[in-house]
Parts: C-alpha cells; sequence; structure tokens
C-alpha cells in the first residue's frame, strides 16, 4: 500500500504543480515556464516520496539530495537564460496555430504531457525512495554516471553561455571545450544522470519495469525533444554547422574527425 499511495501521492502533486503553472504562464503569456520548473518537479516527487516513506535511511536521502542537486541546477541556469527573454520559439509557433484556443491547447498538450512524462520517468526515484534500498555496488556505479554527466551538463552550459556572450561569436558555431568533442554535451550528461538516478535508486522488485524511466528518457533526448528537434533548427539558422556535424559525434563524446583538405 506504501508504493500505491506514494505514486498516488505524487500525481497528485504533480497535477496541482503543473495546474498552477499553467494559470502563471496564462498571466505572463509565457509557456516557457514550464522548462524551467521542470527540474524542480522532480525536486518536489522526490522529497515527497521521503516524506511519505517516513524513513530517512541513507541511500533514499542520497537519491532525494543528488535529485535536489541535478535539479535545482537545471532549474537555476535556465531561470538566468529564459527569465525576460520572449516565449521560445517552439511555444510561440503553437500559440500562432492555435490562436484563441492555444490556451485550453496548452493545458493537455505542454502542461498535461509533461506532468504525465515527469510522473512515469521519476518511478524509480519514487519506488526506490519507498522500499528503502541498501548499498550495493549499483550504488556506486550510479553515483559516478551522475557526477560524471552533472558535470557534463554544468560545464557544457558554462561554456556555452560564455561563448554566446562575446558578440563576435553571433552566429557562428560552439566547436570549443566539451562541444568539440559532442554536440550536446547537456544532453550527453543529462543521459547519464538518469542512467545514474535509477542505478543508485533500483529496486529490486521492479527492477525489470521502472528501467522505462532512463530508457524513455534516452530515447526523449535522441530521438524527440533533445538532439533531433535542436538540430533541425540549427541547421538553419547557424553557419558553418554542417561542417560541424560532419566532423563532430552527435551525442556520445569522441575527437572529432578530421576534415579532408582539398589540394
Amino acid at each position: 500500500m506504501l508504493f500505491e499511495s506514494t505514486l498516488l501521492l505524487n500525481l497528485t502533486l504533480i497535477g496541482v504543480w503543473l495546474l498552477a503553472l499553467w494559470l502563471l504562464s496564462l498571466l505572463l503569456k509565457n509557456a516557457s515556464i514550464i522548462d524551467i520548473f521542470w527540474g524542480c518537479g522532480f525536486v518536489l516527487v522526490a522529497w515527497a516520496s521521503l516524506w511519505r516513506s517516513g524513513r530517512w535511511l541513507p541511500v533514499p536521502l542520497l537519491v532525494t539530495l543528488i535529485v535536489t542537486v541535478w535539479g535545482l541546477r537545471l532549474a537555476g541556469y535556465l531561470a538566468w537564460r529564459n527569465i525576460g527573454e520572449s516565449e521560445d520559439h517552439r511555444y510561440a509557433a503553437m500559440r500562432r496555430q492555435h490562436g484563441a484556443f492555444f490556451p485550453i491547447v496548452s493545458l493537455f498538450t505542454v502542461f498535461g504531457l509533461q506532468g504525465l512524462l515527469l510522473w512515469v520517468i521519476s518511478l524509480p526515484i519514487q519506488l526506490g525512495i519507498g522500499a528503502g534500498p541498501t548499498w550495493h555496488l549499483g550504488v556506486a556505479i550510479g553515483l559516478m554516471l551522475w557526477l560524471i554527466g552533472v558535470t557534463f551538463e554544468t560545464v557544457g552550459d558554462y561554456q556555452l553561455a560564455r561563448f554566446k556572450a562575446d558578440p563576435a561569436n553571433r552566429g557562428s558555431v560552439m566547436n570549443r571545450g566539451l562541444w568539440r568533442y559532442t554536440r550536446h554535451p547537456n544532453y550527453f550528461g543529462d543521459f547519464l544522470v538518469w542512467w545514474g538516478f535509477y542505478l543508485v535508486a533500483v529496486e529490486p522488485s521492479s527492477w525489470w519495469w521502472t528501467i522505462v524511466s532512463p530508457l524513455l528518457m534516452s530515447f526523449l533526448l535522441l530521438r524527440v525533444s533533445g538532439v533531433r528537434l535542436l538540430e533541425s533548427s540549427l541547421r538553419s539558422r547557424v553557419a558553418g554547422y554542417e561542417d560541424y556535424v560532419r566532423t563532430t559525434s552527435a551525442f556520445f563524446p569522441w575527437p572529432p574527425k578530421q576534415t579532408a583538405r582539398s589540394d
């Protein structure tokens, strides 16, 4: 009953959380706030699960803390980058397409969908915290993946922010630092983070179906809202991006290919 009540509690909290954000987006006329609060949703779920378990054991507390660090870092970075800016082009395009019906469309296809994804993707976190797993080899491996992932995200975001801050780089390809080895170090970092969460929080009785969490997140990062969606935009907006694609790994870090020189 503990698992079922934890899942129901978190589904309710996510619903209330996303409904409040939707109402705020209507006041601000900006649906982009959902991106800022995406990471915070997982923090809310983790702490609610820990509170519901009533057991502040070492591994569940560890899971809660690493989710909190990841979620608040992501939210803080996106808030710094997006607050004061115009609405993200994806939501702006939806707003133009649906006109007066955009508020109700955004409730279901933006806020509602992301709320459902948040609940499903956080399943191993919810169940792992509730079950109170003990130390095992997976915890150490998961922590290592999490640390590497957060480092990739943080360093990649910092390097990109510095690159964009220089007016001389406007319209140019960012191919320095981590971006020299992968076109998406932040997405690769997120990929490692979610496999890390899964390994730290994995519960023996549910590992076989809660693995849907890192698998779904990997699919989204690689094929839906991550690499594919961003690159379809960058190819048309950034000069030299096609050359960057030919020489640089799309996702997993790898030394860049050497371009052939013409005689």
